[in-house]
């Protein structure tokens, strides 16, 4: 698990195919410290395993499913790659829960400078948007960002000088494909309402929603008293 707040702007050395699968290595001079083996980074917002460290770089196996579902397929040498290492336990969570499973990639439509801040705009698929809300969080290449507005097949983000400085989004142009992974409670709640809706369906004589909800609910949502 890992909070979308990035710890270091990673380089890559090489992205290599090697007996069907491709390796990446970088150059991370902090997050590869005290970095073992086996460890968890996340690369964009995509969780990989360390492979290998040393000398303070960092080498992942790719597999197919990850160069088909994210932008780690497009890096190149010299490329920069957002850094997360997972959130430790007792750790404080100053962004909000990313999983490291990156649901689709989106290009950015545009990226302008509006006085001391950045406007981000990113394509969305009309499929995606139920998972999308103003206000709501987003990770956009791993970066914890909140929504300000959606539009039509668009959503938008604000980008403070911190987040521009720290990140790779300081070299974002647009139609330039960015990973994205939607808030895990929207995926959560979307399923949860998917199957109940699916069994209101099957059976005619499941009552509404609103009269399926626990006396309390209703009470609450009539402005009652529920207090012991």
């Amino acid at each position: 698990m890992f909070t979308g707040l990035i710890e270091e702007i990673g380089t890559v050395r090489s992205i290599r195919t090697d007996h069907g699968r491709a390796v990446l290595r970088l150059a991370a001079p902090h997050v590869a410290q005290g970095t073992r083996i086996g460890d968890s980074i996340a690369v964009n917002g995509c969780c990989l395993t360390v492979t290998s460290v040393e000398n303070k770089e960092l080498s992942f196996d790719l597999l197919e499913e990850t160069i088909s579902r994210t932008n780690l397929a497009a890096l190149k040498d010299g490329s920069a790659v957002n850094l997360e290492r997972p959130l430790a336990a007792g750790s404080r969570l100053g962004g909000h829960f990313v999983q490291g499973h990156v649901d689709c990639t989106e290009p950015i439509t545009s990226f302008d400078k509006k006085a001391s801040d950045w406007r981000l705009e990113v394509q969305l698929a009309a499929q995606d948007t139920h998972y999308v809300v103003e206000k709501g969080s987003i990770a956009v290449n791993g970066i914890s960002l909140t929504v300000a507005e959606i539009n039509h097949g668009t959503f938008t983000a604000w980008i403070i000088p911190h987040t521009f400085r720290s990140t790779n989004l300081k070299a974002a142009r647009p139609g330039e494909m960015v990973n994205l992974e939607f808030d895990l409670l929207a995926k959560y709640v979307e399923r949860m309402v998917s199957r109940v809706l699916a069994t209101a369906s099957q059976s005619p004589s499941t009552p509404p929603l609103d009269a399926a909800a626990s006396p309390c609910l209703q009470r609450r949502k009539c402005g009652e008293d529920t207090t012991p």
